[in-house]
């Protein structure tokens, strides 16, 4: 399962040794409710890895805004606590996967 981000937790995921996928979303969206299952999958399999999880945009505009969200789902991609890549809207695993190799 997909770690929450929240407001008060970025900060120290952020700042993580390991790389960082952050998947925003909401309760509301249906490609959202696509990528989630995709985002949950990852978190399993990269568990030790990598620090993957959802932010909810309704409840997290401060981290929202600090990556300029403006569709959803966008999932981030970050190492050394900067931005590396982003994918905007629904995608494959294979996709994510292929983004999410690149940062090891």
């Amino acid at each position: 399962m997909a770690l929450a981000i929240t407001k008060e937790n970025f900060d120290e995921v952020s700042a993580s040794n390991l790389p960082v996928v952050i998947d925003f979303w909401a309760t509301w969206c249906g490609p959202c409710r696509m990528v989630s299952p995709i985002i949950d999958e990852l978190a399993a399999e990269y568990e030790g890895k990598a620090i993957i999880g959802k932010c909810d945009v309704d409840s997290n505009d401060e981290v929202v805004a600090k990556f300029m969200v403006r569709n959803i789902p966008t999932v981030v991609f970050l190492k050394d606590g900067k931005m590396v890549d982003k994918q905007v809207g629904a995608c494959t695993k294979a996709d994510l996967v292929k983004k999410l190799e690149k940062l090891f």
